[in-house]
């Protein structure tokens, strides 16, 4: 997801039991009794590198703008090109590795990661910069689809649910950072910068992979008729369809948060960063707060939270001139939609609990084409209507998402 989301992740989520023989080898004695849980560390620290790096650029829009002598609107293609990838890579790659060691695809995706942030800070053009977030969406797209999985074979069966939460931890971690560091050391150095910062991370995360991450030897192949029938589950349709309408909204207005708060809002760099800090603090509170509600109802979770997210943009297209108005209503669309990514994941995984990769893999694909899908099309809504038609039309799509699960008998339940 992102996994899919990109945006904030699941804390808790509601993972299908491990299968009982996981691996065809022997593990060593004594290991998974007693848990990897500095391999486990490793991992959730490549998933906040990977937000990090994927949400990076949304707070340094302008001034990479600016910087390759671009518009806003096209500019936009920086945040299309990595979710587009990864859609179409999350399935290829969950299929074609199916036999490979784990361990030694998720270092190469972390590799594809270093490299498209050092391409990025050196990029010349916008068709460098575009070069370089593609090499990023193929390691998003394999990652996402792999990365929490893993922990089956890390821990023993009664720690794999706090495993997986340490490890979707890291997304909300870099869901928080992202954006205000961005901004700040964009602020302070320059766009490029920010880059940098993000290949010394993911050059001291693919590190800490190498050192502590065992051989994974793969689960079992998954087969392209997998994916299929995923598709034909109506309950597991009827997330997708969810997932790409609550993304696609998102998207289209969150991608161009910070030039509302610099052109409609008038803020200035400490305060936009501020209210970006605010808004990921209050995302990470609401996915926490989700963990704790969702298995007793993911409908009163989910309608909830992208409804506030509607009510949120579409009061920001009201409110622009008030700016404790607008921060409040930019911390509740954080903590709504903090919530999202960890209802949907769990409303797949129990649509398809005999195919469970195949329904994550699917999940990353629809989510990551919505973020592509919806950073670009926000971008031609900005640059032909302004950024107030663009939050109007966020607020309309999670409406629609919402009303999905208005149903007599969920499918999710």
């Amino acid at each position: 997801m992102s996994t899919p989301s990109s945006a904030a992740p699941a804390v808790r989520p509601t993972l299908p039991a491990p299968d009982p023989d996981p691996a065809p080898h022997p593990e060593p004695a004594g290991k998974r009794q007693r848990g990897d849980w500095p391999a486990v560390v490793s991992v959730a620290l490549m998933c906040f590198v990977l937000v990090l790096t994927e949400f990076l650029p949304i707070g340094l829009l302008p001034v990479i703008a600016s910087g390759l002598h671009v518009s806003l609107g096209t500019v936009g293609l920086v945040v299309v090109a990595p979710g587009l990838t990864a859609a179409v890579t999350a399935p290829l790659i969950t299929v074609s590795s199916g036999r490979l060691d784990r361990r030694k695809v998720l270092v190469a995706l972390a590799v594809l990661v270093g490299a498209s942030n050092v391409v990025a800070a050196c990029a010349p053009s916008l068709a460098w910069m575009v070069a370089a977030r593609v090499l990023l969406g193929v390691g998003v797209g394999g990652f996402w689809s792999m990365g929490a999985g893993v922990a089956a074979q890390l821990v023993p069966a009664r720690a794999v649910h706090r495993a997986t939460s340490l490890i979707t931890a890291g997304i909300s971690a870099g869901t928080v950072v992202s954006l205000p560091l961005g901004a700040l050391v964009g602020h302070l150095a320059g766009w490029r910068a920010a880059f940098v910062v993000a290949a010394g991370a993911a050059l001291l995360t693919l590190l800490a992979m190498l050192l502590r991450l065992p051989p994974l030897p793969p689960a079992g192949a998954l087969r392209p008729a997998a994916l299929a029938a995923v598709l034909r589950n109506p309950g597991a349709r009827t997330a997708l369809l969810a997932t790409a309408l609550v993304f696609l909204g998102h998207f289209a207005a969150y991608t161009y948060v910070t030039p509302y708060l610099e052109e409609q809002a008038h803020f200035g760099a400490s305060a936009v960063t501020g209210t970006l800090l605010a808004y990921g603090v209050a995302g990470l509170a609401g996915n926490f707060a989700a963990g704790a509600a969702v298995g007793r109802s993911l409908r009163r979770v989910y309608v909830p939270a992208t409804v506030l997210t509607a009510a949120a943009a579409a009061l920001l297209t009201l409110l622009s001139g008030a700016a404790p108005a607008v921060v409040a209503l930019v911390v509740v669309w954080g903590a709504a939609f903090g919530a999202v990514p960890l209802a949907l994941q769990t409303w797949i995984l129990r649509a398809t609990p005999g195919t469970p990769e195949g329904g994550m893999a699917l999940l990353v694909s629809a989510s990551q084409i919505a973020i592509a899908a919806g950073s670009f099309t926000g971008g031609m809504v900005v640059d032909a209507y302004g950024i107030r038609a663009d939050l109007a039309l966020g607020a309309a799509l999670a409406l629609l998402s919402a009303a999905t699960h208005l149903r007599p008998r969920p499918a999710a339940g």
